[in-house]
Parts: C-alpha cells; structure tokens; sequence
C-alpha cells in the first residue's frame, strides 16, 4: 500500500466523525425555518422581529468566532470540539425557561447560546476537512460534509416542523376573536410544546460531547506558505492578501443567501395562502435540492469541474432563480426559493479552498474571519424581514387588503438576493484571483 492510499485510509475515521459533526450543525441550524412562524405566532411579533431568530443563532459567529480560535489554539481541537457541544446543550436547556415564561428575549439568548457552541465546532471542523487532503480535492469533502448537514437539516426540519408547527393555523385563527385569559393558555401551551424536543436534544449533544473525547481526531496542522503556494512571498500581515478579504465578503452575503432560502421559505408558504401543515415541508424541499447538488458536487469536483467553475455556475444560477421568484405566483415561486438549494449548495465548498489557498501560516486567523462571515445570517434575513414589514404597509396603505398585502411583499422582497449572488459571482470571476491590492 502506498503512503498515499495510507494516509487517506487513516483519514477515513476523522472525516467520519467531522461528517458527524456537520449533521449536528445542519439539525440545529435548520429548525430555523420552524422556529420563525412558531416564535412569530407565541410571542405575536412583526416579520422582522421574528427573524431576530436567524440573528440570534447567527451573530454569534461574530462574537464567538476569534474567541473560539484561541480556545482551540490552547485545547486544541479534540477539548473544543467537546466544549462546543456541551454550550449547545445548555443553549438547549435554556429553551425550558424560556417556555415557560414565554418571553423572546430568552427563547433568543438560548438560540444565541446554540449559535456560540457551533461557531467553536465550525471554527475547528471547517479548515480540518479542508486541510485533512490536497487542497484541489477540499471542495469534494465539504461537499460530502454539506450532504449530511443537509440531510441532517431536512430531518430536523420536518421533525421540529411537526413539533412545533402542528395545529398552529387553528391558533392563529382562534386568537382574534378568544378573551385575553383564552389567548394566554393558547400562547402558553403551544409555546410549552419545546420542551420535551429541547430535553432530548441537550441529552444527545452532551452525550456526543463525551464520546468526542475518546474519538481519534489526529492533530492536523495546516500546510506551510511554501507547501500551499508555488510562489514564495514576504507578506507578514493577514491585510496583505485582498483575495481572503473578498472571499469573507463573498461567504457573508452567501450565508445571507442560503438562511432566507430555508428559513424563510416556511413562512413564506403560509403568506401565499398554504397551510402550516404543507408549508413545513418546504425547508426540506430545499435542503433536498442542496443534497441532490452537493452529490453532484462530490462527484464532479475536481476530476470533471474545477471548484472555481462550480462557484461560477452557483452564482449564475442563483441570479436566474432569484429573478424567477420576482416573477412567478404561488407554489412555483416557492419552487424557485427552494431551487435556490441547487444555486447554494456549492458556494460554500468552494469559497474555504478558494480563499485559504496560499495562505500558509496565515490560515488559521483566515479560518476565524471566514467563520465570522457566517454573520451575513444573521443581519440579511432581518433585512428581508423588514422590507417585507414596510411593504406590506405600502399596500395596505395604497388599499390592498392585508392578505394579498403580505403575499405580494413577502414575494417582491426577494429582490435583496441578487446583489448577493452578484458579489459571489464577482469572487468566482475575478476576486479570487486578486493576490495584492491595487497600487496607484
């Protein structure tokens, strides 16, 4: 056996439990797009206070993610990885309080809480899989990752979506016309439906957190400036390399992109008339879509498509299905928000190799900036949420009725995808490839 077919063999135990890990990320991060109508409904807010949920899980990235690079540097990965999961599992907790006295400001420190123990996990398992092999193939490996995220995702979606979701257009109804004391104990007992989901949720993750530290997870340093990059450079300073700043831009908005695609789609359903009962399954339709594109992936990179081609191609399409949103009705406009699965699926798998490569002794801190771009999540959905609110008051205002109001804003706000996918499309084109800034 060669050294080479040895150390991919070795490597197989490691990617199998990184894999895990990333099911773990995509069934807390995709219940998301079931907390949003639930939060909305228990607590009675505007559309864009209920995406304060995507903000919650996600600015965490911005606070924890420097922090969690530095926990690993003196841990290592092994005792962070374990941290992490024992953080989500008190942000799991944390929801049993926050049930019983329904108030959204602790249903978000608990998603919030969630969001810091993943930022430790994705600051140590993103650049592991990208570095645990050549980095030609890294794309390939996230793009298995990404399939169990999605897949896990789906599950998640459709379980917590029966969960939570089950009975919530009878509640809705019954809430305009029942007393304050009835409307209290309807709030109430639908909002202490999370509890037992989030009991069992905190077992799990803490018993992974224990299994974590017998797992056999090697130590795997990143490769050295000369190893990563054909040509030798002087830069001392992580400013110094313009594409890296690029990619955390293109990553940004990407995240922004890929949570209003699944987590608003939900809601969306329900605005355009669809029952709760059918509109649950919509994440799931677009995490399918993301799982199908991310087999593709796996197969086609890099032996047929080059990682940068497949960024080019997500960045494209992602433009076309966002203008195919402005311009269809009903279910076929929620097809294309679910399409958008195929549009994403790639971008992430090709932006870390794309913006890490050359970086050398540099990757590490480009690793934590990168995961800090997982904020676009939390700031571009409210933003969607927003335009949604003050849309809909303009037709209102103009004499629409509030049905086909928040039906026609909530499809016109969509608008806010594509100077996303313009910025991903301008890092696969060129932004990648810009290795020193512009000199006059």
């Amino acid at each position: 056996m060669s050294s080479t077919e040895s150390k991919q063999k070795n490597n197989l135990v490691p990617i199998a439990i990184i894999a895990g890990l990333f099911s773990i990320f995509g069934f807390v991060t995709w219940i998301n797009g079931a907390l949003i109508p639930f939060m909305k409904t228990i607590n009675e807010l505007s559309e864009s206070e209920s995406y304060l949920v995507a903000t919650a899980s996600y600015i965490s990235f911005v606070v924890m993610a420097l922090p969690s690079s530095y926990v690993l540097g003196k841990i290592g990965y092994k005792k962070g990885i374990s941290l992490g999961l024992f953080i989500m599992a008190i942000g799991a907790l944390v929801f049993i309080p926050a049930a019983e006295a329904r108030t959204y400001w602790v249903f978000l420190l608990a998603i919030f809480l969630q969001g810091a123990g993943m930022t430790l996990l994705q600051t140590a398992a993103n650049p592991y899989i990208t570095i645990l092999g050549p980095i030609e193939s890294a794309a390939k490996r996230i793009a298995i990752m990404g399939i169990c995220n999605k897949v896990a995702g789906a599950v998640g979606s459709i379980v917590f979506g029966a969960l939570l979701l089950s009975g919530i257009d009878d509640v809705n109804e019954k809430l305009a016309s029942v007393s304050a004391s009835e409307k209290e104990t309807l709030l109430s007992t639908m909002a202490g439906s999370v509890v037992v989901p989030y009991i069992v949720m905190a077992v799990v993750l803490v018993i992974f957190a224990v299994l974590i530290r017998k797992a056999p997870l090697p130590n795997v340093e990143a490769p050295s400036e000369e190893e990563n990059s054909s040509e030798k450079t002087t830069k001392t300073s992580i400013f110094q390399f313009p594409h890296l700043w690029l990619g955390v831009l293109a990553l940004f908005v990407y995240v922004g992109a890929e949570v209003i695609a699944g987590d608003t789609i939900i809601a969306y359903g329900i605005s355009l008339g669809f029952s709760a009962a059918k509109a649950k399954f919509f994440t799931t339709l677009t995490l399918l879509f993301m799982v199908l594109t991310y087999g593709l992936g796996a197969v086609l990179i890099p032996k047929y498509i080059s990682q940068n081609t497949a960024l080019k191609t997500s960045a494209g399409l992602g433009i076309v299905f966002s203008l195919l949103i402005l311009n269809t009705t009903g279910f076929t406009s929620v097809l294309f928000v679910a399409a958008l699965g195929i549009s994403n699926a790639l971008v992430w798998p090709a932006i870390w190799p794309l913006t890490l490569k050359g970086l050398g002794k540099f990757t590490k801190t480009a690793s934590a900036l990168l995961v800090m771009a997982i904020s676009g999540g939390a700031i571009i959905p409210p933003l969607y949420g927003r335009m949604v609110d003050a849309n809909k008051l303009t037709l209102i205002n103009e004499g629409m009725n509030q049905v086909e109001a928040t039906a026609k804003a909530a499809t016109s706000s969509y608008w806010i995808l594509i100077p996303c996918y313009v910025v991903i499309l301008f890092f696969a084109l060129w932004g990648h490839k810009c290795k020193n800034w512009l000199k006059k």
